[in-house]
């Protein structure tokens, strides 16, 4: 792994935090309040999975 790679799935990483919180968000205050808990354990886990995906390979980075 360079530099450059781990730069790219970590910007990846966070824009799929911040999208998976923000839909979250916005289906729990429908249901009255936000669930805290759900949203953290979400994102975690939609950031975690962005990461494990970017292991197969990133379009901007290439076959380094």
């Amino acid at each position: 792994m360079t530099i450059k790679w781990l730069k790219a799935a970590g910007i990846r990483a966070i824009k799929t935090a911040a999208q998976t919180a923000i839909g979250v968000i916005g289906a729990t205050t429908v249901f009255g309040e936000v669930n805290w808990p759900i949203v953290g354990g979400t994102v975690l886990l939609a950031t975690v999975t962005s990461l494990l995906t970017s292991l197969a390979g990133l379009p901007e980075v290439g076959n380094e």
